[in-house]
């Protein structure tokens, strides 16, 4: 795993803070099924656009249709996914070349269902609560790890997906609109700032999934922290 750029446990002062957008990603509403045509939509099928796309603090979830930050981003599963928390989804295209040598398939960009494919920048060990510019106006500020789902397994069709990306533990991340701006292929991305907690992506999917004993390290990040992830600190005293 020496050439996965979300390598796990990467030193946070050595982080890149430049790095660009590839590409832009948009999904439409689409079975996830084509044999079963009225099983439940999803708009996990992302495709690169070639036009500048708006980007916007979305719904929050359950409070009407699903919605993605990326205006025409079709967003499904209310209950899991979008919201302000999740207003825009990033993965490396470094880590996406290098799940693609290990599955023995290339992997387009979009292929994990993310708005940005990026490249430069190490997402698996970005710090909760770190700001990017990205493009001339747009400022997005890092939130949650990707948890996996059925929805994503259905699209990669690869034995134990779950487990798989699960193990590895290089989620990509979720970012929340702090500035809103169009966003288009070519775009820089800049970190403005890193929070002094350093508390990273990877130490957050760990610690809400496999490692439940580690909620605790979250605590330096409190005040970027989602409204699920306090509770389940609430319920350990915390």
């Amino acid at each position: 795993m020496g050439d996965l750029a979300g390598l796990v446990g990467a030193d946070v002062d050595a982080l890149p803070r430049t790095g660009r957008v590839r590409s832009v990603n948009v999904g439409a509403l689409r079975s996830p099924n084509p044999a079963k045509p009225h099983t439940p939509g999803t708009g996990i099928y992302k495709t690169p656009v070639d036009v500048a796309v708006w980007v916007q603090t979305p719904r929050p979830k359950n409070s009407g249709p699903g919605q993605s930050g990326l205006v025409g981003d079709v967003i499904c599963d209310i209950r899991h996914h979008g919201g302000p928390d999740q207003a825009v989804y990033a993965y490396a295209r470094e880590d996406l070349d290098w799940w693609g040598r290990l599955l023995g398939r290339e992997l387009p960009d979009g292929m994990f269902g993310e708005n940005l494919t990026t490249e430069g920048l190490n997402l698996t060990n970005a710090v909760i609560g770190e700001c990017w510019r990205v493009g001339a106006e747009l400022v997005l500020q890092a939130r949650v790890p990707r948890i996996p789902c059925a929805t994503f397994a259905a699209r990669m069709a690869e034995p134990r997906w779950i487990k798989r990306f699960t193990e590895v533990g290089v989620t990509g991340v979720y970012l929340r609109v702090v500035t809103p701006g169009d966003v288009r292929a070519g775009d820089g991305i800049e970190v403005l700032s890193r929070p002094a907690h350093g508390v990273s992506i990877a130490t957050y999917f760990r610690a809400i999934t496999t490692q439940r004993d580690r909620l605790a390290e979250l605590l330096p990040a409190r005040e970027f922290l989602v409204d699920d992830t306090l509770e389940d600190l609430a319920r350990i005293g915390h």
